[in-house]
């Protein structure tokens, strides 16, 4: 059902992971806020369109911060998809399934999100072709578990979760893999819950979003690996950390540990010394984050994939001496 072009704007906004939605009453405030967005790693952004602002904000950012990917929220009429379309954004979000807004959306080449909260509403939006629905108030209705089992039947399914999600639940949602994203508002509240759009605080905005997009990766060194030379070195380079530490032994295939923290390899891999594993919730987000900022990744050696995602890659770069790779959690 999907085109192409549609097709890679789900896929980004999976690779993003938090898409901050947006309620601005001043559209001159559009384009610093999604500049610091974009500072803080989060280029996307949902604009609702709860403001008579939103269609303005939504040009100014198309305009100015081309980089940002754009949605429109809360559409409920025709009319308001038509000018969200026209103003630049990507794909269109409603609060509730309406089958007739969702078919015209769809009839216009638009790339719709639709809604829903029960399973009858998504077979609905399935029935039309759609795959990726919204899922709100996400935690007013269930959360995670109510999707869990709305995933039994379907597994072709995947939801972007917004209502009561926030920096202390968010990894519920994102670590169940048919959720591809969620939205949320927690990164414009201050300390003392002020209204960080409305006090024009860009710096803290960028801070709480750069805050949210660690702890969605949640890296955590995973495990050091030396380069023996041999499999008798491996082992018992191993077999000594377990008698002087108390590690438990796992030998393996290509490699022998010492408990889950020391990997001692049966022959030298990437990087002079061996290599430091760090632990992602998700492979494919920190490759985006990571891209971003001028990280490169090696490709044409030891990538493993698992379901059509990636769970382990090397970065190009070594540190005194040292490969690093990526790894699931």
């Amino acid at each position: 059902m999907y085109t192409a072009e549609q097709q890679k704007t789900l896929d980004l906004i999976s690779k993003i992971g938090i898409i901050p939605v947006i309620a601005i009453d001043d559209a001159a405030k559009a384009v610093p806020l999604a500049r610091a967005l974009v500072a803080g790693g989060l280029p996307a952004a949902e604009v609702t369109f709860r403001t008579a602002a939103a269609e303005d904000a939504i040009k100014a950012i198309a305009a100015e911060v081309p980089e940002m990917l754009l949605g429109a929220g809360t559409v409920i009429t025709d009319e308001q998809a038509d000018r969200a379309l026209a103003a630049g954004c990507t794909f269109l979000v409603s609060p509730g399934f309406i089958p007739e807004l969702t078919k015209y959306v769809i009839d216009k080449g638009g790339l719709m999100i639709p809604g829903t909260s029960t399973l009858g509403e998504m077979e609905q939006a399935l029935r039309m072709g759609l795959e990726v629905l919204k899922f709100f108030p996400a935690e007013a209705n269930g959360g995670v578990a109510f999707l869990k089992n709305c995933a039994g039947p379907h597994k072709n399914l995947k939801w972007m979760c917004t209502g009561g999600i926030n920096a202390k639940n968010v990894n519920e949602y994102l670590g169940f893999n048919q959720i591809t994203a969620c939205g949320g508002t927690w990164m414009f509240k201050g300390k003392n819950g002020e209204d960080l759009i409305k006090t024009e605080n860009w710096d803290e905005i960028t801070r709480l979003c750069r805050e949210a997009v660690n702890t969605m990766l949640g890296f955590e060194v995973r495990h050091v690996g030396m380069n023996c030379q041999t499999r008798e070195e491996a082992a018992a380079t191993a077999q000594r950390f377990t008698a002087l530490f108390g590690f438990p032994y796992k030998p393996g295939n290509s490699s022998d540990f010492a408990g889950i923290g020391v990997e001692c390899n049966h022959y030298p891999k990437l990087g002079k010394l061996g290599h430091i594993a760090i632990g992602t919730n998700s492979v494919e987000r920190a490759i985006y984050q990571l891209e971003s900022m001028g990280v490169e990744f090696n490709y044409d050696e030891y990538v493993a994939v698992k379901n059509g995602k990636t769970i382990a890659i090397y970065l190009k770069e070594e540190f005194s001496g040292f490969a690093v790779h990526l790894v699931q959690k």
